[in-house]
């Protein structure tokens, strides 16, 4: 086994593909396949999964890779510290529902980064694939929610991909509209008030299932629902329609402007938002970081964490 190795495996995990991490690492795609056929050969293990639509990283590959990457950063850090060679480019990704919290906390990351070169990537997407994202090494963590529907169905699948759950804030559902909508002024939104309406909720694709819903609401009573794939398309129509959304209620910073408001809707229901990262891996430098940004949000800006779900 060789520092080689471990690098070619860590860089085909992040890029997902064979071919483009032959491609990143410039070397041709046979060499780079038989020096992880050669790999796992020695260690008596599949790394990654061979199938018509690609690869997949195998559960003992997944635990694999969490050792690589560790061993690799710190090989790195005594070759910068003894030598003075350059270090690569620090890699870190997180998977996360539609929160504008999020994407506050990686951009004062990225203003208050001092490593000279880094490789960044935030994915706001699909409630399964961020559980996906982290157990597969492709995301360091991921953002998301639970409560009394679905904590059963996540706590497994978190027990599973051997992840860990840790709470961020405590908050009931609020409805967000446009600041000139006619339900703008209530101090508090009933079923009843938003039956007129249209609501919009974000596509879930073939994880359809309520468990995985980012909407903190389901309502069987609603007659006009609009699908959407992205925030900035949200936003868009909650501005220009008499449209809503649910959401956590928080508005982000002045990425989000003035244009939205949130009230509390009218429900009994907890919802605990929290992040997700593999339990046997350390958080290294870079996550922290962001983990720390987090809760400096969330504390200083938006709830009163006196209590947690779990």
């Amino acid at each position: 086994m060789t520092l080689q190795q471990l690098r070619y495996a860590i860089e085909i995990a992040n890029s997902g593909s064979m071919n483009e991490a032959a491609k990143r690492l410039f070397v041709s795609q046979p060499s780079l396949s038989n020096a992880i056929k050669e790999l796992e050969s020695e260690l008596g293990i599949t790394i990654f999964e061979r199938n018509n639509r690609g690869i997949s990283i195998s559960a003992e590959g997944v635990e694999f890779l969490g050792y690589a990457r560790q061993i690799i950063e710190q090989t790195e850090f005594m070759e910068n510290r003894y030598t003075g060679k350059k270090r690569s480019p620090i890699y870190f990704a997180v998977s996360t529902q539609h929160y504008a919290f999020a994407v506050d906390a990686f951009v004062k990351l990225m203003k208050g980064s001092k490593v000279p070169e880094y490789n960044f990537s935030l994915r706001e997407t699909q409630t399964y694939e961020i559980i996906e994202d982290v157990r597969t090494l492709r995301s360091d963590l991921g953002i998301l929610y639970i409560n009394e529907s679905n904590y059963k169905v996540m706590n497994k699948l978190f027990s599973d991909g051997n992840l860990k759950f840790t709470p961020l804030f405590n908050t009931q559902p609020h409805v967000y509209v446009r600041a000139g909508h006619i339900l703008a002024g209530k101090e508090l939104i009933t079923i009843d008030d938003i039956l007129p309406f249209p609501y919009i909720t974000f596509e879930q694709g073939d994880n359809n299932s309520l468990h995985f819903s980012e909407e903190m609401l389901s309502f069987t009573q609603i007659e006009k629902n609009i699908s959407v794939t992205d925030r900035a398309t949200l936003t868009n129509l909650l501005l220009g329609s008499d449209s809503y959304t649910v959401g956590t209620g928080i508005m982000g910073s002045e990425l989000n402007g003035d244009g939205l408001v949130t009230i509390p809707f009218d429900s009994p229901e907890v919802f605990t938002v929290g992040w997700i990262a593999h339990k046997d891996r350390r958080p290294g430098e870079i996550m922290s970081a962001y983990i720390d940004i987090l809760n400096d949000l969330v504390s200083r800006n938006y709830f009163d964490l006196n209590h947690f779900l779990l």
